[in-house]
């Protein structure tokens, strides 16, 4: 007859667990399940979108659009609006400057740290046999720092200048199509992105009293 350590290492350990460990175990495990069968459910989402989306991409007429659409997004806007702003004597122009520098601050280093962390591959090494249309400039997919850095800055005019500006959203989003389009991202990492970068700028303001 076994002793109960022989009995423990030899299976038998269940019979020293608690029921409420056990069940609360067993609780754990269907979390975790249905968890990855949520990420799976949404990576599969994500994959067909982009099937869907850069098949475009690779169409004469769209390609031109999307590299300028992206090359708009690479961060040159950022600096050069509050200069035009300045320059111009728009008002609130040195406020908006400061709140912009504070907020893309801010998201650069959530950026970073999703990036370095999550650490996704981008499409091209994620998806067997697929090529995107030009280079990316780092490793890394998720989040789209283009769409969150144009996001940001579409928000930060409209919360400063109102209506008008807000056409600067059509631009965004069509910074973050061209991503997907030229097959550097996933559509949910633009998705991500668009939720940074806009809600980056209202927590800015909301912090520096301006919303």
């Amino acid at each position: 007859m076994l002793s109960r350590p022989a009995e423990f290492l030899s299976g038998g350990a269940d019979k020293f667990i608690k029921p409420s460990h056990r069940c609360h175990a067993v609780a754990m495990r269907r979390r975790n399940t249905g968890t990855m069968k949520l990420l799976n459910a949404m990576h599969r989402l994500d994959l067909h979108l982009l099937t869907r989306i850069f098949s475009q991409g690779e169409r004469r007429t769209v390609r031109p659009l999307a590299r300028a659409l992206s090359r708009s997004g690479d961060g040159y806007l950022q600096v050069l609006v509050p200069m035009l702003l300045w320059l111009l004597s728009a008002p609130y122009a040195e406020d908006f400057a400061t709140a912009l520098a504070v907020a893309l601050a801010a998201e650069r280093t959530l950026y970073w740290t999703l990036k370095n962390s999550l650490r996704r591959p981008r499409p091209q090494v994620a998806v067997p046999g697929f090529r995107s249309l030009i280079t990316a400039s780092d490793q890394f997919s998720f989040p789209s720092g283009h769409t969150s850095a144009a996001f940001l800055l579409a928000t930060m005019l409209t919360l400063f200048y109102g209506g008008p500006f807000a056409v600067v959203f059509a631009w965004a989003c069509g910074v973050a199509m061209s991503r997907v389009l030229l097959g550097v991202h996933f559509p949910g990492d633009t998705l991500a992105g668009a939720i940074m970068g806009a809600g980056s700028a209202l927590l800015t303001a909301q912090f520096l009293g301006l919303a």
